[in-house]
């Protein structure tokens, strides 16, 4: 099965993405995962990447369509594949559609508020970077990590205002994306609101329907 996951921050796509992707025996493939691999391996793409990345620009469409034609035409992409953000436009879809056929596009959709609660709950250490949530997996200790015994801080786009911020920006961007897949007839809705187990289940469900 190839297969697009949308869902905005928060949404929790990219953690069903990884059991999915056990599930089903096919690779999860993260545009993020393949330029961050791309610059450390120093392809000729990676190259172009970091230093377009070092500018403060945005990787534009051709060399991120570029990259995923590159990784789709690895060996283990055979029985089918999962893309995490990627496509982001609808360029990008149409790019998309000429290297490879979708199965399914699953829109992974939550209420503003829950992803905000979500979102805004992330604390990171300091020292080693872990990352804990106040509801959902606490530290032992309020404001200690439990590796290294290091403070942790809200970064600043997990605050509430940064966050409605970064949702308006995805919705403008993301809508028209959402809107093609539907036209196309291969859009599935997936309520993302549940826990991880739940969203799983309803994934696997719709998959193999």
């Amino acid at each position: 099965m190839n297969l697009v996951f949308l869902g905005p921050p928060g949404a929790g796509k990219g953690t069903v993405a990884v059991k999915v992707s056990e599930e089903l025996g096919i690779p999860h493939i993260s545009t993020g995962d393949l330029f961050r691999k791309a610059i450390k391996n120093q392809t000729d793409l990676g190259k172009k990447v970091k230093s377009i990345l070092d500018s403060g620009e945005l990787v534009p469409d051709d060399l991120t369509v570029a990259l995923v034609e590159e990784r789709l035409n690895q060996g283990d992409t055979g029985k089918g594949f999962i893309l995490d953000g990627f496509p982001r436009t609808i360029p990008q879809a149409e790019a998309l559609d000429t290297i490879s056929t979708l199965q399914m596009a699953v829109n992974f959709s939550v209420a503003d508020e829950v992803l905000v609660d979500r979102l805004s709950g992330r604390r990171v250490c300091k020292n080693c970077g872990a990352t804990y949530h106040v509801k959902f997996a606490p530290p032992r200790k309020e404001g200690i990590c439990d590796s290294c015994g290091g403070e942790l801080y809200t970064r600043q786009d997990d605050a509430p205002e940064a966050i409605k911020n970064r949702l308006q920006v995805y919705y403008r961007q993301t809508q028209p994306l959402i809107d093609y897949y539907k036209e196309k007839g291969i859009r599935t809705d997936i309520d993302a609101a549940g826990s991880p187990e739940q969203v799983l289940s309803a994934t696997l469900k719709a998959l193999n329907s």
